[in-house]
C-alpha cells in the first residue's frame, strides 16, 4: 500500500506540481481516505521526501543501465538526455524548480546526495572520452566536471517549465561537448545533432 501511495503521489507531484497537489487530491485519486495515507506518512513533506528518493533511485537505475551498454562517451551523454526526456515527458513544470521554490530543505537534501554521484558520472564520462580520442587529452577534468554540473543544475533550478529546461539542457550538452571534443569528437557530435534534428 505504501509503495502504491508513493508511486501515485510522485506521479501527481511531477505532473501537477509539488505545491498544488494536496493530500486530499492524492486520497481522491487513489480512492482511499486521507486517514489511510496518514497511517504511512506523517505529512505531505515526508511523502515528497520519499517520492523524490523513489525518482532518484529510478534515475540511478536508468543511468547504470546506459553505462552498462558501453556506448562511446558522446553517445552515452545523448542516451542519458534521451532517457531523461522520456522519463519526464508528461511533466509540465520543472521538478527541481518546484522543489527549490516550495520545499528548499528537501531540495537541499536531494542535491547533496546527487552532487557526488553526478560528479563521479561526469568524471568517468570525460575520462572515457579522452581514452576514446573523442575528448582532448589536456582537459582539466575536475574543472570540466564543475562547469557542466553548474550549467545543468542552474538550468533545472531556474527554469520553470520542463519543456524549456530540456531544450536548454540540449544546448548545454552541445556546448559541453564542443568544449571538450577533438576533431574526431566533433564528427561524432554532429552525427548525434543531426539525429536529434531528424
Amino acid at each position: 500500500m505504501k509503495e502504491k501511495i508513493i508511486q501515485k503521489a510522485t506521479e501527481m507531484f511531477l505532473k501537477l506540481g509539488f505545491k498544488s497537489v494536496t493530500m486530499d487530491d492524492i486520497a481522491t485519486e487513489l480512492c482511499m481516505s486521507k486517514k489511510t495515507i496518514y497511517k504511512y506518512f506523517q505529512n505531505k513533506e515526508s511523502l515528497i521526501e520519499e517520492g523524490t528518493e523513489e525518482v532518484h533511485q529510478r534515475i540511478q537505475q536508468m543511468m547504470g543501465e546506459i553505462v552498462a551498454q558501453n556506448f562511446n562517451a558522446i553517445a552515452e551523454n545523448f542516451e542519458f538526455r534521451k532517457s531523461f526526456k522520456k522519463m519526464f515527458q508528461s511533466v509540465d513544470h520543472s521538478p527541481a524548480y518546484q522543489l527549490k521554490k516550495h520545499y528548499p530543505e528537501i531540495y537541499q537534501i536531494m542535491m547533496s546526495e546527487r552532487l557526488n554521484e553526478c560528479n563521479i558520472l561526469f568524471k568517468q564520462n570525460i575520462e572515457k572520452g579522452i581514452r576514446e580520442g573523442l575528448y582532448r587529452p589536456e582537459i582539466d577534468v575536475p574543472s570540466a566536471v564543475q562547469f557542466y554540473y553548474t550549467l545543468i543544475f542552474s538550468i533545472n533550478e531556474n527554469t520553470q517549465l520542463e519543456k524549456e529546461a530540456k531544450a536548454l539542457e540540449a544546448k548545454a550538452l552541445e556546448y559541453h561537448t564542443r568544449a571538450l571534443a577533438t576533431p574526431k569528437g566533433l564528427v561524432e557530435l554532429e552525427k548525434h545533432l543531426n539525429n536529434l534534428n531528424n
